[in-house]
Parts: structure tokens; C-alpha cells; sequence
């Protein structure tokens, strides 16, 4: 199986979408990937592909710290798709070390995640309240931080592009 990781083409978006809404149960994370890359706030968006067929995706948008207005530039990662029929295969966590070491390339600080910590945490992201790092959702355990340059992480609450606030739990 020849998985190929390489940065998505507008001429794959509908295949994106379509393996974004083969793993969630709304349409929502399709519409928020779309919205995000209309307005420019992806950092770094990356697909799978086997065989011609995108099979992954992964996204990385624009993160700040409130209050930082020279701050490091972070980024948020959200969200990661891998089709039904490919998942437990290496395909995402081939998506997320691409995907983190893209953004460091890019110059990004620091990446967050919400998500699955003992997924997340093998790729070197820890707990971000830790390092005095707070989201707007609220959440503990599951929000995680990775430092991509030495220095970067910052105290303070961390907001993400407004295309996120119109998600819904």
C-alpha cells in the first residue's frame, strides 16, 4: 500500500469534502474546512492519497494567543479525516507528523489539538494546561499543545479562526 502525503489541489476539494463526511456525523467539518481555505486561514492542508483516490486530510489554521499581538504564530490542528475503510492503517498518523513537520518548515511555534490524548500524545503533544495554555471550549485533558520551536509556548487563552465558533457539539 502506497500511501502518498502531499499538500491538497483545488481540484481535489469535493473528494476532501467527501472524506470529511465519511467520518463525521454532520457536514459541519466539511463546511469548515471549505470556509477556512476561503478565507485564507489555512496554514497548512494536506491530503492522502492511494491510488489516485484521496483517502485523508488533514488541516492546520491560523492559531493566536489573546492579548499577544506580536505573539508566536501558532497553529490549530482540526480537523483530521481518514476514510472508514483505510482507518487503524498508519494514514493518520502519517497525516499528522507530515502535517506538523510542514508547519514547522512554515515557521509555525507551536500546533493545539483537541482531541484524543493517547492518540495525540505520540506525536509529542502534551497537556496545554500544563504550560498555562487555555481554550475556549473549556476543555482539560483532551487539549493538547506540541512546541515546534523551542520558546514558543506562551500562557494565555488560545483563539482560533472564527469559522470555528459556528461549530456545534
Amino acid at each position: 500500500m502506497k500511501i502518498l502525503v502531499r499538500p491538497e489541489h483545488s481540484n481535489e476539494f469535493i473528494a476532501i469534502g467527501e472524506v470529511l463526511r465519511s467520518v463525521f456525523p454532520t457536514d459541519q467539518e466539511a463546511q469548515l474546512v471549505e470556509q477556512l481555505r476561503q478565507h485564507s486561514r489555512l496554514v497548512v492542508s494536506l491530503v492522502a492519497e492511494l491510488e489516485g483516490q484521496i483517502v485523508g486530510h488533514i488541516a492546520f489554521s491560523f492559531v493566536q494567543i489573546a492579548g499577544l499581538l506580536n505573539g508566536p504564530v501558532g497553529a490549530g490542528l482540526a480537523p483530521l479525516a481518514v476514510s472508514p475503510v483505510m482507518q487503524s492503517r498508519g494514514v493518520g498518523a502519517r497525516l499528522v507528523r507530515e502535517g506538523l513537520f510542514a508547519c514547522e518548515r512554515k515557521g509555525i511555534g507551536f500546533v493545539v489539538v483537541l482531541g484524543e490524548p493517547g492518540y495525540y500524545k505520540r506525536f509529542g503533544f502534551k497537556q496545554a494546561n500544563r504550560f498555562g495554555v487555555e481554550n475556549e471550549c473549556g476543555a482539560t485533558d483532551a487539549f493538547m499543545i506540541s512546541e515546534l520551536k523551542t520558546g514558543s509556548i506562551r500562557a494565555g487563552r488560545i483563539l482560533y479562526a472564527p469559522e470555528f465558533a459556528e461549530l456545534t457539539v
